[in-house]
């Protein structure tokens, strides 16, 4: 890049030599044998100059693709990573705006401008070789060009900055209105909520205006200056030429040298809105690869089959500083299922999260195989993991892409398998593409209840060694639940371990062992009968007393944080 930046600043001076010449030589002497030399020499390096200059621009282009391809992955790691560890403003794609917008400065003409930025004393040295003051003036206008570009990058930055926070809100609020639209629809919520959004694009707008208005006030001051130090030069060489001590010819190279020099600088202006916000955008971009950075490589564990150890965990949701689950214990072994109940913000989501390495916790360990769960290398663990969250979003694809977790050597029988296993592929087969049928995003097109049957089969693809489903059943009918029965003995049966976590009662048929949270820490844990039937009693026993109700006996109130 420097040396074809190098060579198109060299073959700059073609045209302010040309014009030395012709004026200086040419007209002097009235040679048009020396005119037509000139002329063909000068179309000559004007060709080489084109060819450099387009070369320039394709190098920029794969310079900002390279860019993008090299931290594409970290970015995206880290806007599925971030939610899991801190709250993220706005709609969490900041970090790939930033780095759109890093990748299309370097592709643009900035880097150029930058590049040439440099030869700014090359040619303010040939102005001093034509005569001192031509040399004296050009300096002034770089010096006061470049006043300009320091004060521009001061009045935009702060702009530049809020411009991109704005618009990071009215994206987020842009998503939830399309993800919500149909409670909007129904409940009458237009007009409060395109009035809030109404809101924020208005901030936004204005936060671009007054981004805006710095940039092109300063590109409107930064022309203006140019041309007038152009006609300074010429005024001054115009002065030099009446004092006989300067040819014609030196006091038009002089100006387009002038100008030629000025180029970079009045281009750098101009994109320096671009390279503020790149620029804050790297910063932004840097912090992100300090956070997020590729995890060290760890020896890869051979398949579990062995059991699943909780010790005396503490979790702590991200930034909170109120743990929601504390000192929670047990032991499970292959074959084994255990149902996770009690009220709603008791822990009971935090504690899927834990186990399956969503979550880290703060003490204490989460250990399969004796391994604990850093040990292992997420993409590996991943495989031998089912997961059902209570929202069973789906991604954009064919409903056998997603059952088959979008693993590209996914085999059919695997992925009928799945689906059959959690009673999907009776209704997959009716509709009229089968696996093949397209879905939007969130499983737009489909049930709740189809949602969650392909979100149950997607956890069972692969057959993994630990299952975990919360709110399974939640939107399945008798059919669905029986299927989800049939999962989970089908998981102990294979010598697999199951994780169950459900408000309803008949949905701890298939589970050996019950664990009862209450404010984030373990009440009791047992075997089923036994755990059940110590509600039972105690919900007989309150029943008796005068004016009682018969309480469920998987209702606790709560009073730990929402988890």
């Amino acid at each position: 890049m420097l040396v074809t930046s190098a060579f198109i600043n060299l073959l700059a001076l073609n045209g302010p030599l040309f014009m030395l010449q012709v004026y200086d030589r040419v007209l002097a002497s009235r040679s048009v044998p020396t005119l037509l030399a000139l002329c063909v020499l000068a179309g000559l390096l004007y060709s080489f100059q084109a060819v450099l200059d387009a070369l320039r621009s394709r190098l920029l282009l794969r310079v900002g693709e390279s860019f993008a391809e090299k931290f594409s992955k970290t970015v995206l790691s880290a806007i599925a990573r971030a939610p899991l560890t801190s709250r993220i403003p706005g709609d969490g794609l900041l970090p790939l705006r930033d780095l759109d917008s890093v990748r299309s400065f370097l592709s643009g003409t900035g880097p150029g401008a930058f590049f040439d930025l440099p030869w700014i004393p090359f040619y303010l040295a040939i102005c001093f070789l034509f005569h001192f003051w031509l040399g004296v003036t050009a300096t002034i206008g770089a010096v006061l060009l470049i006043v300009i570009a320091l004060i521009s990058d001061l009045a935009v930055r702060q702009p530049a900055r809020a411009a991109m926070e704005k618009g990071s809100e009215r994206a987020a609020q842009t998503e939830a209105v399309r993800r919500n639209s149909e409670s909007i629809r129904a409940m009458g919520m237009e007009d409060a909520v395109y009035d809030r959004w109404q809101s924020s694009n208005s901030a936004f707008l204005s936060a671009n205006r007054t981004s805006a208005d710095f940039g092109s006030a300063m590109n409107g001051l930064t022309r203006a200056l140019r041309q007038a130090l152009q006609s300074a030069i010429l005024a001054v060489g115009a002065w030099l030429v009446i004092q006989q001590e300067v040819s014609p010819g030196i006091m038009i190279a002089a100006a387009i040298m002038m100008g030629r020099a000025m180029a970079p600088v009045d281009t750098a202006i101009a994109q320096w809105r671009n390279f503020v916000t790149a620029r804050q955008g790297w910063q932004r971009l840097r912090l992100v690869f300090n956070d997020f950075s590729a995890q060290p490589a760890v020896l890869e564990l051979p398949r579990p089959s062995r059991s699943l150890q909780v010790s005396d965990i503490v979790v702590i949701p991200p930034d909170t500083q109120i743990p929601c689950l504390a000192n929670i214990s047990f032991r499970l072994e292959a074959g084994t299922a255990l149902g996770v109940i009690g009220p709603s913000g008791c822990g009971k989501t935090s504690l899927a999260r834990a186990i399956t390495g969503v979550w880290k916790s703060v003490r204490g360990n989460v250990r399969i195989d004796g391994g604990a769960l850093d040990q292992w290398d997420p993409a590996v663990l991943g495989k031998h993991v089912g997961y059902l969250p209570q929202s069973a979003e789906l991604f954009e694809g064919t409903i056998a892409e997603n059952i088959a977790r979008f693993q590209p050597d996914a085999t059919d029988a695997e992925i009928v398998d799945a689906a059959k296993a959690a009673a999907a592929h009776d209704f997959i087969t009716s509709l009229p593409n089968g696996y093949q049928t397209r879905i939007g995003i969130d499983g737009t097109g489909l049930s709740g209840g189809q949602k969650q049957r392909i979100g149950l089969a997607r956890a069972l693809f692969g057959d993994p060694f630990l299952l975990v489903l919360d709110e399974p059943n939640a939107n399945l009918d008798a059919t669905g639940e029986s299927a989800l029965l049939q999962a989970i003995q089908h998981q102990k049966d294979r010598k697999g371990i199951a994780v169950l976590i459900a408000h309803r009662p008949s949905a701890m048929g298939g589970v050996d062992q019950i664990l009862v949270l209450d404010n984030g820490r373990m009440k009791s844990l047992g075997p089923k009968e036994q755990v059940l039937g110590q509600f039972m009693n105690r919900s007989a026993k309150q029943s008796s007393s005068p004016g009682a109700q018969m309480p469920n006996p998987l209702r606790v109130v709560a009073t730990c944080p929402p988890t």
